[in-house]
């Protein structure tokens, strides 16, 4: 990969660019001028979901940043209100209608539904896949998958797929490893995405990454992003400032070295920053 508009190629052949930009957080008008500028420094995959309530306003920066809405690959994701198969497709054809478009390039189950909160939560997550595989058969998603399903949530729903997720976006970050789900995502061909790349400011003012990214000449940032392409993942950084939206599509010059990597490595023991899957506090 040299630069964000490259592309990983999911199970189904559909193409991906290998960065997306995060809008979580961002809203109306700040949302519109960031996902247009994102557009205008390179960017061509836009991450959205009905739980950020910015899904008009990522339409209206994809508009506004004159680009055509099929060369921009649009990312979604389902909210935990509208589990199970007829409000799974009612909610879909909601987020078509504020996205202003009429497919979804990525459609994600935004997160499973625990065993903790739910008895049936089995049945629960294999009733709102199979809504996921209805709106893939019917055209109205390219591709789909799910976020923050760990081994044990993607074992069950296996059982009762007849399409296995192409991407799973889990927190991924050097603080946040998750390397048994990576491990067996790669083994049913899951594309691991990468959200809260950037662990969300929490280690970037670590002596760690600063030391890393001194060395480069980069920002520590850029190292989170060189470590995400590094391990395969494909990372969504999120930001609402014009220098570090255009400062994170710039790390594919940046040679991670062994002993970087060691360096890095210290950070795992920082842990999650979002909440455990089998514990979300929703």
């Amino acid at each position: 990969m040299n630069s964000i508009q490259d592309n990983y190629i999911l199970s189904n052949g559909v193409a991906i660019p290998c960065v997306g930009f995060g809008t979580w957080k961002l809203l109306e008008e700040e949302c519109v001028e960031s996902v247009s500028y994102a557009i205008q420094c390179g960017y061509r995959h836009i991450d959205t979901a009905t739980a950020y309530r910015n899904e008009k306003s990522v339409a209206r920066g994809i508009e506004r940043s004159g680009v055509k809405r099929e060369d921009i690959f649009i990312t979604d994701k389902l909210w935990n209100s509208s589990k199970g198969y007829e409000q799974t497709i009612a909610a879909c054809k909601k987020s078509l209608e504020f996205l202003n478009t009429d497919y979804i390039d990525l459609y994600l189950i935004h997160w499973p539904r625990s065993k903790k909160h739910f008895d049936d939560y089995i049945q629960q997550n294999a009733s709102t896949w199979k809504a996921f595989e209805t709106l893939y058969r019917d055209g109205l998603v390219r591709a789909i998958g799910v976020s923050n399903f760990l081994e044990h949530h993607l074992t069950p729903l296996f059982d009762t797929a007849q399409i296995l997720p192409m991407v799973n976006q889990l927190e991924l970050s050097p603080q946040c490893r998750q390397d048994s789900t990576v491990e067996f995502c790669r083994r049913y061909n899951i594309l691991p995405e990468a959200y809260a790349p950037l662990t969300r400011s929490n280690a970037l003012n670590s002596p760690q990454l600063t030391s890393i990214a001194q060395k480069h000449n980069c920002s520590p940032a850029q190292i989170c992003l060189a470590w995400s392409h590094l391990m395969g993942y494909l990372p969504i950084p999120k930001s609402a400032h014009r220098d570090r939206i255009l400062q994170n599509t710039q790390f594919f010059d940046i040679v991670l070295d062994s002993d970087d990597l060691s360096v890095i490595d210290e950070l795992k023991i920082l842990g999650r920053i979002v909440a455990d899957p089998d514990d979300p506090p929703f």
